[in-house]
């Protein structure tokens, strides 16, 4: 079975595309499309590079893209640069990064209105609840019975008075 590469070169050729006027027409770079055309796969970045510029390609070749790409493919897992896809960031996720990653997926223009009206009703709820149970008590619970009381008799609280001194002549 030839390589994606010769397919490429091959169905260009039939199409009678030159390799300026193929890369003109998708926008790719002329020694891009020669990379492709050689199997000169590393000088991509990354297999999405190459995966995106062979479907590219083969949509203005009039190539069946799904069978070039899963040629392409077994091709990049052959390839030890482009067998594991590289990891994004250096450090493992915590619980933190799922939790944003989740806030993220959400709705605020939806969400924070519905959370600010709930909030709302609730204090609503809240203050109605406490102002019907504070109507419903006794006003008078905290007097006392009303009745006369005399005052007992003091220990001590108070300094007694000093002994009356005579009175002064003139």
């Amino acid at each position: 079975m030839p390589t994606v590469a010769e397919q490429l070169h091959t169905a260009r050729e039939q199409q009678g595309f030159t390799v300026h006027q193929l890369a003109d027409v998708t926008k790719i770079r002329t020694d891009h499309i020669r990379a492709l055309e050689e199997g000169n796969y590393h000088v991509f970045a990354a297999p999405v590079y190459i995966r995106g510029f062979v479907r590219s390609c083969a949509g203005i070749l009039k190539m069946d893209a799904q069978v070039v790409l899963a040629t392409l493919d077994e091709e990049l897992s052959k390839i030890e640069k482009f067998r594991e896809h590289p990891r994004l960031t250096g450090q493992a996720r915590g619980w933190l990064d799922l939790i944003m990653l989740q806030l993220s997926k959400l709705n605020w223009k939806v969400l924070l209105p519905l959370l600010a009206i709930s909030i709302g009703v609730v204090t609503i709820i809240f203050v109605y609840r406490s102002v019907k149970l504070e109507q419903s008590k006794d006003p008078l619970r905290n007097l006392g019975s009303g009745q006369y009381q005399p005052a007992r008799k003091q220990t001590g609280e108070t300094l007694p008075l000093p002994p009356a001194s005579p009175a002064r002549q003139p």
